[in-house]
């Protein structure tokens, strides 16, 4: 198995969840933790899965779970998904943030089919505004070796505008309710009435 065959998950659990006033990761929509739900996804897809976390996270992390902490090199979700990145620098990333509480391995089979490993990432995007969810997509080694340098140049800090001004393949799931994130408590509430469906 080459490096570009191999496909490692990251669950990213190590934001502060400020807009929603909790945990994100330990919300659970699904009867466990939200972290723990999206790893156990990953595990049915990828050849190895983590969760990204902070540094005073571990001792509360099963030790059922990889785990990679941040290395607090770089700001925001850049984080957690380059301190993945400098861990295993040579294997491609399918990274999920832990506010998706719709998604599932259908959609996550979807994307891995769709995968274009001449891109620098394969990202999900919603039709009627088609923007590359970066917190949603496999990110290949040569994208985020680009995103490094694109730190480090101080070009900017966002996953998402890196990915527009890049080339990447964008990804129509057949479910878009897939893609709501739950940030707040209106949406965490919406989430749960379409689970409870």
């Amino acid at each position: 198995m080459t490096s570009i065959d191999k496909l490692y998950g990251l669950v990213l659990s190590g934001g502060k969840s400020t807009r929603m006033g909790k945990d994100k990761g330990l919300i659970a929509y699904h009867g466990i933790p939200q972290r723990d739900y999206i790893y156990k996804l990953l595990e049915e897809v990828c050849d190895q899965t983590f969760l990204s976390i902070r540094n005073d996270q571990v001792d509360a992390i099963s030790k059922e779970f990889q785990v990679i902490t941040d290395d607090d090199t770089f700001r925001g979700p850049y984080n957690g998904i380059l301190s993945a990145h400098n861990k295993y620098p040579n294997v491609a990333w399918l990274v999920l943030a832990c506010d998706l509480p719709l998604i599932d391995v259908p959609s996550l089979k979807e994307l891995i089919n769709a995968r274009d490993t001449t891109k620098l990432a394969t990202s999900f995007a919603l039709k009627e505004n088609p923007l590359p969810e970066p917190l949603c997509a496999i990110w290949e080694a040569a994208g985020l070796k680009a995103s490094v340098i694109y730190m480090n140049t101080q070009q900017g800090s966002c996953p998402r505008k890196f990915l527009i001004h890049n080339d990447v393949a964008l990804v129509f799931p057949s479910n878009e309710q897939v893609l709501l994130n739950a940030n707040s408590i209106t949406e965490y509430e919406e989430a749960l009435k379409i689970v409870a469906q």
